[in-house]
């Protein structure tokens, strides 16, 4: 047994599992995974409580991976997640683990996808199924006895899933799967009502209870951005040339990543190289050295290639991917900020990641501020500031060294030493935008805030066609609810009567549940009851309006 491998191979877990955790750059079982995995691979019930970021997601995945039978294709095991988004990084992280288990399969079932390859891939024999509950419920609706093979069951965050309003699913799927199940219970509270739930679902469980330390990284200042996916690179891009940095580490989830975003760095003109598990280990070596050195500004590096870097000139650190969790958030932040120098972190999040920044936040008990791209001004003083910054040390002996050249080249070319210098200094900034207005006419970054057929560009027409009624403040919340959006508005011949009918119908409400319609040209707000919300967008999902499909999703007021 190797050093690197001892914490989790102690764990009595397939060798196949150990290798893949390993892989990850997970050398030693946190508090969660140490007390629970062995009392999950004993077969017992259990409740855990711990925060999301302590390692709870492998505490139960390693352990059920272990015991599925990957001869048997049918379902085996059962996660039950909150939401969508948790749903998905929970199958990620079954499926990371099962890469060296061939024949394991993972399906997440959760509401907003097609429901036909969803129970196609149940069907199928895929032994792990991940779900949020309400779209659960409506596949037993198709098919009650889609579920009568789960010898596990995994119920994640389950405050969370109560606070949702899932309840009474819970109990459909409760009745659905055999009592001789294996179930454990993860909570990072234990409220009555998850207490009533252990008593009559749980039989005789271990408790096992973990304290999360607050993690603080006081030297370093956090901030993030918020970002489409796909504009990632060019945000980092025009980050860069405002920011003051020694030498940075960019963190991505894969391979290609560390590639992309490293040639874009090297034709900008950056020392940036890539660092992934398929670099050899001389060559990583070598990489480090010239990081360390200065030959190298900018490594863009996964987690696992990065493991074990530690170079005190790393000024910031940018998180252009979200790590999986906030322990990764806090181990990639900290590798700036070293002897007591302080350190700059940034975090790009999309929009479907808002819920892993607020865990982050919770975690390390600590404001992660948001930050704001930087505007054409800025970048133009930057830029000049470099170009004064790089030019100042030759100006001293400049006219010494070079001014006979000076003299011969104003006189065979017939022209100004003023007029001269402007035209070095444009083949030396090899064509950069050097004046705000070409500065302004690149192409703009479009905020997250705005939807992108709304985003202004130089000489286009606005697709705002309600000038300020479409950009006016929503009006104030009801109590009890949250505000809905769908990208029907008036131009789509819609009116409020026709969205009230349309979720009156499809999703089963009472009239008062019902509260402000405000309809714009391009879009529609809805207010909707905030508990059981994501059940009553999953009974939505398909219902359409005036022929067009309603896409009704929770509004984030920025």
């Amino acid at each position: 047994m190797t050093q690197e491998t001892g914490g989790f191979a102690a764990l009595d877990l397939n060798p196949n599992i150990v290798a893949a955790v390993v892989a990850t750059g997970y050398e030693e079982p946190s508090a969660i995974q140490q007390q629970s995995i062995p009392i999950i691979l004993a077969g017992h019930d259990m409740i855990g409580q711990a925060q999301t970021g302590t390692g709870k997601t492998a505490a139960f995945a390693l352990p059920v991976l272990n015991r599925i039978d990957v001869s048997k294709r049918e379902p085996q095991a059962l996660i039950l997640a909150p939401t969508r988004e948790l749903a998905l990084q929970v199958a990620t992280a079954f499926e990371t683990y099962a890469k060296q288990m061939p024949g394991v399969n993972v399906v997440a079932v959760y509401g907003g996808a097609p429901m036909g390859p969803q129970l196609k891939a149940i069907r199928n024999g895929a032994q792990i199924v991940v779900a949020t509950p309400g779209r659960l419920c409506d596949h037993l609706r198709r098919d009650e006895k889609v579920l009568s093979t789960v010898k596990f069951l995994v119920l994640d965050e389950a405050d969370e899933m109560l606070k949702l309003g899932f309840m009474d699913d819970l109990e459909v799927i409760f009745a659905a799967i055999p009592e001789t199940r294996q179930t454990v219970l993860f909570s990072a509270t234990l409220p009555s009502s998850i207490r009533s739930i252990a008593e009559r679902h749980l039989r005789d469980p271990k408790h096992v209870k973990i304290q999360t330390k607050t993690q603080t990284v006081t030297a370093i200042e956090q901030s993030h951005l918020m970002v489409h996916a796909d504009q990632k690179i060019p945000a980092v891009l025009r980050l860069l040339e405002v920011e003051e940095f020694d030498a940075l580490i960019a963190f991505v989830r894969t391979k290609q990543a560390t590639l992309d975003l490293a040639s874009a760095l090297e034709a900008k003109g950056y020392k940036a190289a890539a660092l992934n598990g398929d670099i050899a280990q001389n060559q990583r070596e070598r990489v480090i050295e010239s990081l360390k050195d200065g030959r190298l500004d900018i490594v863009v590096a996964t987690d696992v290639a990065a493991r074990g870097l530690d170079v005190p000139r790393i000024t910031h650190v940018f998180n252009v991917d979200m790590p999986y969790d906030p322990e990764s958030y806090v181990h990639r932040i900290g590798r700036t900020g070293r002897a007591g120098r302080e350190g700059r972190a940034l975090l790009l999040v999309t929009p479907r990641e808002r819920r892993m920044l607020q865990l982050i936040e919770r975690v390390t008990g600590q404001k992660v501020t948001e930050a704001r791209l930087p505007g054409p001004q800025a970048v133009l003083d930057a830029r000049i500031k470099k170009l004064t910054t790089s030019l100042a040390p030759l100006v001293a002996e400049a006219e010494a060294s070079h001014g006979e050249l000076l003299d011969r080249l104003t006189a065979d070319l017939g022209c100004s030493p003023r007029a001269l210098a402007s035209a070095l200094l444009r083949k030396a900034t090899n064509g950069q935008a050097l004046s705000l207005e070409s500065v302004e006419r690149e192409q703009p970054l479009v905020p997250t805030g705005a939807p992108r057929e709304r985003t202004e560009r130089s000489g286009e027409r606005s697709e705002r066609s309600g000038g300020d009624r479409e950009r006016r403040a929503p009006m104030p919340l009801g109590e009890g609810r949250v505000r809905c959006r769908t990208a029907l508005g008036a131009r789509d011949g819609i009116a409020a009567k026709n969205l009230l009918g349309a979720i009156l119908n499809e999703g089963g409400l009472a009239r008062d549940a019902i509260g402000r319609i405000q309809v714009r040209d391009s879009f529609s707000l809805v207010e909707l009851p905030e508990e059981g919300l994501e059940r009553l967008l999953s009974k939505l999902k398909d219902t359409r309006v005036a022929g067009k499909q309603l896409k009704l999703r929770r509004y984030r007021e920025d």
